[in-house]
């Protein structure tokens, strides 16, 4: 069974225009009937960064969880953000984006890495308190753009520092599209062994040409977590100039059926939401 996060957030953030607040509603609640087991809906962080999540919180009023298992995960990149989404009761999961290079954790975050492990910390222990889950995006998980010091064993000193603060889910995440299943593979099965006790997904970002390669190396590595966003939109704005988008959610589920793999979701509902998507996205 592969367990499948939408995110809708990721996919949206890039966008040059701003998507009407109806509109995510209508899109967002149709992704709830569709099975997925998390929904990545929206973020709280600087609307001067990310002007397309300043609705988040009134988007998340309309949510209907009334006939979904489907739970919502929220980002955040600040102290702010963590006081204001800590507060909502209908978010299960908080995501942060904790970067392996110091370059990227400023322009993200404006933060240090180790600013930005104090903030885990403090996350986590709210969450703790609130009865939520952090789940820790490892960005640049596969290397940067920055020239920075970079190894699979940098990564995993990473994860022993999350592993001290008792982290339960970590996605490692491609931020920039350089990842390959020659450093996909090693680098899992790695993790997934020392770390057997954390659940270790996959946040891929990539050219269309390469996804089937990329979930096929998680996957074939031990991973059975995967984020996903319809049509493959989306990226992050703070990493460069030119976006890669996400691992289409299409391509994970082409992946599963060609193997058999279950995947719990309704594909009468996908099959709504995907067309929807197409009028999101334009």
């Amino acid at each position: 069974m592969l367990k499948i996060i939408e995110c809708p957030r990721d996919a949206m953030q890039g966008l040059s225009h701003f998507i009407d607040t109806d509109i995510k509603i209508n899109y967002l609640n149709s992704l709830l009937k569709v099975g997925f087991d998390t929904l990545d809906f929206g973020s709280f962080v600087s609307e001067k960064a990310i002007p397309q999540m300043k609705d988040t919180a009134e988007v998340l009023e309309s949510l209907d969880l009334s006939d979904t298992t489907t739970k919502l995960l929220a980002v955040i990149a600040g102290y702010g953000g963590l006081k204001r989404a800590i507060e909502f009761d209908k978010i299960d999961y908080l995501g942060f984006p904790l970067s392996i290079s110091e370059t990227f954790q400023i322009r993200n975050t404006k933060k240090t890495v180790e600013e930005a492990l104090n903030l885990v910390s403090e996350a986590q222990n709210l969450c703790l308190q609130r009865n939520k889950t952090l789940v820790v995006y490892l960005s640049m998980a596969f290397g940067n753009p920055y020239k920075e010091a970079y190894s699979p064993e940098i990564v995993g000193d990473f994860m022993r520092k999350l592993d001290k603060m008792e982290i339960k889910i970590v996605q490692l995440s491609d931020t920039i599209g350089s990842s390959t299943k020659e450093n996909i593979i090693p680098l899992f099965k790695s993790l997934t062994k020392e770390f057997s006790h954390i659940e270790i997904g996959a946040h891929f970002h990539s050219p269309l040409r390469t996804a089937n390669e990329k979930i096929e190396a998680a996957y074939q590595a031990g991973c059975r977590r995967f984020d996903g966003a319809m049509l493959g939109f989306g990226g992050c704005p703070m990493a460069k100039d030119e976006l890669t988008g996400n691992i289409p959610t299409e391509s994970i589920l082409a992946f599963a059926k060609m193997n058999d793999i279950q995947t719990g979701l309704d594909m009468i509902k996908f099959n709504e939401s995907l067309n929807q998507a197409k009028k999101v996205f334009v």
